[in-house]
Parts: structure tokens; C-alpha cells; sequence
């Protein structure tokens, strides 16, 4: 029985990124491609820990769900989300993104210091070169250069070669694999801290990122009642600006919140765009493994598997709710339409 919710995981995921990778070939986003490339890992991963429930876990098997798992999964469906959103200011909030993982790389070993003995000086490396892509982006962002996204893929695929090369160099102690106490999930204190410390890096930008994105895109999207002004397009005087971007997050959220009932009226009367409902189904659906793994962290692992399977599930279903991403239903790689070209019923202003 233990099987059955990574395996179940594993279709899907693989399932989700063949249907991705068909709508990349069709309609040539870099989005698209990127998160196939995600949910192709996530697939992988699940699908190790379902080869382990049933055979019992090896040191390929452990190596695999770490790397793929812990350091590739996360952080390319965050940049997925970089791309979609590159003609907006979300890359400041990418930005922000990328900051706080390394910084929380950087305070992870001292909140930990017995788990990080061999760290040495890699958190505070980790977090200059964090600190670097995060400049880089903003200031891309501020002169409006919607290449910014590939600043933030040269951040991820570096972080995902570097897991990889770490890895390929990495000697384990046998067994060569080690499960959390009173489970049968593996445990990732048994790899070097170089290795460990990559996954805050890549996880919290990567779900920080699949997150707002799609709280961003939801107001985006919404009827919008400004309650709160501000304004981050440039060519401001560099006070103002700096005050725009700093209350900016407190004048979305309050925007977003006195939205709310018209976006409700809009939905009960099937004029609400695509997208709202769409992309709350993803964030719920990134928030939800987000929360399971932190629990698996702090020593409770029981629904580390189950929450991954939720999470892919109302991230699925985000996207096929999404008109913008799944336009027609079709046999992959075909021209054989399961269901017809689906249209807006309305814009948001």
C-alpha cells in the first residue's frame, strides 16, 4: 500500500509533462518547456521513492531522489514561472525570491550546527552569489528588459549542474542511503553540506516563486479595486521609487483583498478570467508539499509522500482550468482533439 501514492505521483507527473512538452512543441513558449522539464523531475523522483517502497532503497535510488527531488524539481517549475511572467515587474519579486534563499542558505548552518560541520565558508559564498543574480534581475526589471528571466535560468541550470557535479564527486558511507527514523523516508543529512545547502537555495526561490507568481497572476487577472496607489514604472525620482517598491507589496495585498467580492460576482457569473481561478489552484498547489516538506524537516515525515501527490493534483488541475495554457485537450503529439478550442468569456479590466 505504501506504493501506491509515489506511484500514483510518478504517473501523473509523467503524464503532466507530456501533455506540457506536446503544448511547447505547438505553441514554442519557454514556459512550457520548462515546466515539462520540472514535472519530468518531479515524475523521476516519485518514481525512485516508489522503486523504494518496494524494493527497499539503494544508493542510486537515494541519489536520485535527492538530486532530482531536492535541489532540480522545485526550482525549475519556479522559473517555469519567471518565464511566463517576464513582460511584467514580477522579476522584483523573483528577485526578492532569490535573496531570501540565500539567505536562509547562509543562516541554515548557524541555526545547525552540528548537521553543517564541513560547511565552512559555502553559506556565505552561496549567499553573494544569490545576492548577485537577485541585483542583477531587479535592475533588468527596472529598465523593463524582459531578458531577466534568462538571468534567473543561468541561476537555476548552474545550481542543477553544480548538484550534479557535487554528486557525480560525492562518497556515502554504506549503506550508502539513510531513511528518517520509524519510516521509509530517506533522510538527507547523510550527503556533504555543499550538496545539502543547494536545496534552500533552489527550493525557496523555486516555491517562493511558483508561489507569488501565481498570486501575482490572480491579481493580474482579477477585477482590481485600487484601494492603495503606487507605481513602479521607471524614470521616477530615486526616492519615490524606492518608496513605491517598498509599500508595493502591502498595496497589492490590500488591493487584492478589496477585490475580492468582485472577482466572486465575476465568477458566479462566468465572466471571471481563466487565470484567477487557475493559478489560486497552483499556489494552493505549491503551498501544499511546501508545508509536508517543512514538517518532514522537523522530524515528522508522515505525509512528506501524500503531500507532494495533493499538491501535484491542484497544480494539474490549475493548469487545465487555464484556457491560456490548455487552449484544446488533444492526444499528445496529434492533431486529435479530445476537447475543442476553449475561449475567454471575458477580460478583466
Amino acid at each position: 500500500m505504501a506504493i501506491l501514492v509515489p506511484a500514483l505521483t510518478a504517473l501523473l507527473a509523467f503524464i503532466f509533462a507530456v501533455a506540457l512538452l506536446d503544448q511547447w512543441l505547438e505553441r514554442r513558449h519557454t514556459y512550457q518547456l520548462v515546466w515539462a522539464i520540472g514535472m519530468l523531475a518531479y515524475g523521476v523522483a516519485a518514481g525512485a521513492e516508489a522503486v523504494a517502497q518496494a524494493s527497499g532503497w539503494n544508493e542510486l535510488l537515494y541519489r536520485i531522489w535527492f538530486l532530482v527531488g531536492g535541489v532540480w524539481i522545485v526550482g525549475f517549475l519556479g522559473l517555469g514561472t519567471a518565464f511566463l511572467l517576464a513582460k511584467t515587474r514580477f522579476g522584483y519579486a523573483f528577485a526578492l525570491c532569490i535573496f531570501l534563499a540565500g539567505l536562509f542558505t547562509f543562516l541554515t548552518p548557524r541555526r545547525n550546527p552540528t548537521e553543517f560541520t564541513d560547511a565552512g565558508s559555502l553559506p556565505a559564498l552561496y549567499f553573494v552569489i544569490a545576492l548577485a543574480f537577485a541585483i542583477a534581475i531587479a535592475v533588468e526589471t527596472y529598465f523593463q528588459n524582459e531578458r531577466w528571466p534568462r538571468i534567473a535560468a543561468v541561476a537555476v541550470i548552474g545550481v542543477a549542474l553544480a548538484g550534479l557535479a557535487l554528486m557525480l564527486t560525492t562518497t556515502l558511507p554504506a549503506p550508502g542511503y539513510l531513511v528518517a527514523p520509524g519510516s521509509n523516508v530517506p533522510d538527507a543529512t547523510l550527503f556533504p553540506s555543499s550538496l545539502r545547502l543547494l536545496t534552500p537555495f533552489s527550493n525557496v526561490t523555486g516555491a517562493f516563486a511558483l508561489i507569488l507568481g501565481a498570486l501575482f497572476s490572480t491579481y493580474v487577472f482579477m477585477p482590481k479595486r485600487r484601494v492603495l496607489d503606487y507605481s513602479l514604472e521607471p524614470g521616477q525620482k530615486g526616492d519615490s521609487f524606492l518608496f513605491n517598491l517598498l509599500i508595493s507589496p502591502v498595496a497589492i495585498t490590500v488591493n487584492f483583498l478589496a477585490s475580492l467580492p468582485g472577482a466572486i460576482r465575476a465568477l458566479l457569473t462566468g465572466k471571471l478570467h481563466s487565470r484567477v481561478p487557475a493559478t489560486l489552484l497552483i499556489a494552493i498547489g505549491a503551498f501544499v508539499p511546501t508545508v509536508t516538506d517543512s514538517l518532514y524537516r522537523f522530524g515528522s515525515p508522515t505525509l512528506y509522500e501524500l503531500g507532494h501527490l495533493v499538491g501535484l493534483v491542484l497544480i494539474f488541475l490549475g493548469f487545465l482550468v487555464s484556457i491560456e495554457v490548455f487552449r484544446e485537450i488533444r492526444i499528445p503529439f496529434t492533431s486529435r482533439i479530445l476537447r475543442g478550442t476553449r475561449t475567454e468569456h471575458s477580460t478583466a479590466p
